[in-house]
């Protein structure tokens, strides 16, 4: 970290020696959630050399990335050839993702969601419901494999979630402003 992060021009007499509230800042974005069970080098990535930020890895399945975007950015390509490997397909050509949206609000959904997700659940396909904070309405998905078997679903979804299959999220908000004439 002293080597990469060089104090700001503003920051004349900062020093690494020394406690002050400067060095504290510092020292609180390098600090990093620690299981003492598992080994460092699994918890603590530093994927590449030009940066002093690592990404830090929970349970060994959560990454945590800087909310920098420049930087985030840079760590997930360098993170990409570590996680490759354990991608069952890494260029998601056999999963397949259906869109619908809804003007009902989550937790109207919420319990045919469950009951969908349990029912299609044994055929490896997922579906999430996602808030759209400042729209009108939120977004339904389904994310599998078995295309054929999601395709037939699209009718039911629709039904229970008052919505429509879309391309985009945006695409029924469009429809929706042309109406209104908007």
């Amino acid at each position: 970290m002293k080597r990469l992060s060089k104090p700001h021009p503003s920051q004349k007499n900062f020093s690494w020696d020394e406690r002050s509230p400067a060095l504290d800042a510092k020292l609180r974005m390098a600090r990093l959630p620690i299981d003492e069970s598992r080994d460092d080098k699994s918890q603590v990535l530093f994927v590449d050399e030009s940066l002093w930020v690592p990404i830090s890895v929970v349970n060994g399945n959560i990454h945590i990335f800087p909310g920098i975007p420049r930087l985030f950015t840079q760590l997930l390509d360098g993170l990409k050839p570590l996680l490759e490997p354990r991608l069952e397909d890494p260029e998601g050509k056999g999963v397949y993702r259906i869109l619908f949206s809804t003007p009902m609000a989550e937790s109207e959904v919420a319990g045919y969601l469950t009951k969908l997700a349990a029912e299609v659940e044994p055929k490896g396909i997922k579906v999430g419901s996602y808030p759209r904070w400042g729209r009108k309405r939120n977004s339904v998905t389904l994310v599998g494999k078995d295309k054929e078997y999601m395709e037939s679903l699209v009718p039911e979804i629709e039904k229970g979630v008052d919505g429509v299959r879309v391309e985009k999220e945006e695409d029924a908000d469009e429809s929706e402003d042309e109406a209104q004439g908007s």
